[in-house]
């Protein structure tokens, strides 16, 4: 982690923190988490008692985009539910305090898998783990959005048609080059929108690396970075989980070319069940699963060409905002390419 804040919006939010956090501690120190391309994310120690600290990025920013506003309101919806998030303190809209408006949670110890193969471990290890993450997004599927009050959280119906037109949109507000396969894919996929709607709170980023693990245990402490939560389709949400299996490790944290059963790891469509039968929707996933998961190499890409277009502005979230960038036309050519593998079958 590396140092972040200037002193004057360091006292700024020592001040505003001992005003609003119950028991603060005066003096503190914080550093910024690295990883992560949208909000950056701080370490904020005082006494013996830590914090997370989630910002808005500084610059112009894309419309709707960094509302960490909703990121509070959901974990904050959240903390009484079987899904695991931290427990929030404060929300600050005041953009004077440090530059830009942020919001202060419970800082979780605990393990961070970046590599989904989980090198290290033996198959039982990785099963429970798997199995974990299976549950959880279960879980959060079956949230009660009326009971937590987040039943204005996003708008229903119709998800995948407003995903797709908001995707197409920012990828076109960001475009830094040209990319064929992408614009191919904007005209593709509103004419091939699934029937039926089902409705839930999405996380929207739900991969390995935004949980958070007990130290010595296979169970999810908290889920992080919910940025891009909303109410929309749970097969959409769950599709881009499932992207693990279908991306090679240099793309996107991912798992293809892994020999799955000696590494004790379920194979796509064994976890795929083990969902819907947690979710009781057996059946319902396999006519569509492959349009969902071309929506989402799409959506990914046009999410990975935001952060090129940050990179190239000057006011990325991290120092590999460049590389990650990069990775947007390779995931929208993988995308079309599954396009026409359908259209081949089909055809």
């Amino acid at each position: 982690m590396a140092a972040a804040f200037d002193s004057e919006n360091l006292a700024a939010l020592a001040a505003y923190l001992r005003s609003h956090v119950a028991d603060f501690p005066g003096t503190i120190a914080v550093e910024k988490f690295k990883g992560g391309q949208s909000n950056p994310t701080y370490l904020v120690k005082a006494g013996d008692k830590s914090y997370v600290l989630r910002r808005k990025p500084q610059g112009v920013l894309l419309p709707s985009a960094h509302a960490v506003d909703r990121e509070y309101r959901v974990i904050t919806a959240l903390e009484k539910t079987a899904v695991p998030v931290a427990k929030t303190y404060a929300l600050c809209l005041d953009d004077a305090v440090i530059g830009t408006a942020f919001y202060i949670m419970d800082y979780v110890p605990g393990r961070i898998f970046w590599d989904p193969s989980l090198p290290g471990m033996n198959p039982l290890q990785r099963a429970a783990i798997f199995a974990e993450m299976n549950r959880v997004i279960s879980a959060l599927h079956s949230v009660d959005v009326q009971a937590v009050a987040l039943a204005d959280y996003g708008r229903p119906g119709n998800y995948i048609a407003r995903q797709v037109a908001r995707w197409s949109k920012q990828y076109q507000a960001s475009e830094t080059e040209k990319i064929v396969a992408m614009d191919k894919l904007i005209d593709w996929l509103p004419e091939h929108i699934p029937g039926g709607e089902e409705t839930s709170l999405v996380h929207g980023d739900f991969r390995i690396d935004n949980l958070i693990f007990h130290p010595s245990e296979a169970k999810i402490l908290a889920v992080l970075d919910w940025e891009l939560s909303t109410l929309g389709h749970p097969l959409a949400d769950f599709a881009y989980h499932c992207l693990a299996w279908r991306l090679a490790p240099g793309q996107f944290r991912g798992l293809l070319g892994h020999d799955l059963a000696a590494l004790g790891i379920p194979c796509e469509a064994d976890y795929v069940a083990a969902y819907c039968q947690r979710t009781g929707r057996e059946g319902v996933v396999k006519q569509h699963w492959e349009f969902y998961l071309i929506y989402n190499l799409f959506r990914l890409a046009a999410i990975l060409q935001g952060v090129m277009a940050r990179a190239v502005q000057g006011n990325a979230a991290s120092s590999d905002a460049l590389a990650a960038g990069r990775r947007a036309r390779p995931l929208a050519e993988e995308a079309w390419r599954q396009v026409e593998r359908i259209e081949r079958i089909i055809g």
